[in-house]
């Protein structure tokens, strides 16, 4: 069973991730259900485990703090939907990268809902959409946009930390950062894109599009 939360108003980071924690080593003794909790964050800037100082533009901006998550530098702040799941890999397949490729197709239905292609792409952590009204890169390929980031955590075969889509974030507060450490592309929303979407649309798409994307539980594997 998949317990669902959602926190009204803005979640510190520091309580999140205490939180996540002491829940991720219950789920892992046997002890909570696994869970799904939407959240939003104040403004700030997270490291992970991959981060470049030179990737921090404006340190002063908002606080930094450092993750052990993996990837590099994001931003969370109100209108970002942060997604955290602690989901018990073991009982899913004991397959990481599939579990990740489960959490990418999870968003990009969940975008689908709102007549939105999500891409993956080689290199390039998160969900991507293409900019046909932007103009090229340098190199002649279509200009694209991030809209989603992506980053976990593993202990004991349990997850944590998570997704984080943008539907109307104040885009401005990227400029702080190099976003996951890529220069040649920008950030997007689902707003910025001229959707009139709200944070309780997405949650009911999230919910909607969880199971079928996410590997279940019964998908064990032997050993």
């Amino acid at each position: 069973m998949v317990q669902w939360i959602i926190t009204e108003g803005l979640t510190g980071y520091e309580k999140a991730v205490a939180d996540m924690e002491a829940r991720a080593d219950a789920i892992a003794r046997g002890e909570a259900d696994e869970l799904i909790w939407l959240l939003e964050h104040p403004p700030l800037y997270t490291a992970g485990t991959s981060a470049e100082a030179t990737d921090l533009r404006d340190p002063d901006r908002f606080p930094v703090h450092p993750t052990r998550r993996g990837g590099q530098y994001t931003y969370h702040g109100p209108g970002q939907r942060v997604i955290y799941t602690m989901l018990n890999v073991r009982e899913r397949g004991r397959d990481v990268r599939r579990f990740v490729q489960d959490l990418e197709r999870w968003v990009i239905a969940t975008l689908g809902e709102f007549g939105l292609t999500g891409h993956i792409r080689e290199g390039r952590v998160g969900v991507w959409i293409d900019r046909p009204d932007k103009p090229k890169l340098a190199d002649g390929r279509m200009a694209e946009d991030k809209i989603a980031a992506i980053g976990i955590r593993m202990r004991r075969w349990v997850s944590f930390h998570g997704i984080s889509i943008n539907v109307e974030p104040d885009l401005s507060h990227f400029d702080g950062i190099v976003p996951c450490g890529i220069t040649d592309y920008g950030v997007t929303s689902l707003v910025d894109l001229g959707l009139p979407v709200t944070m309780d649309d997405v949650d009911v798409a999230l919910q909607r599009n969880f199971e079928a994307c996410v590997t279940s539980r019964t998908a064990e594997t032997p050993g």
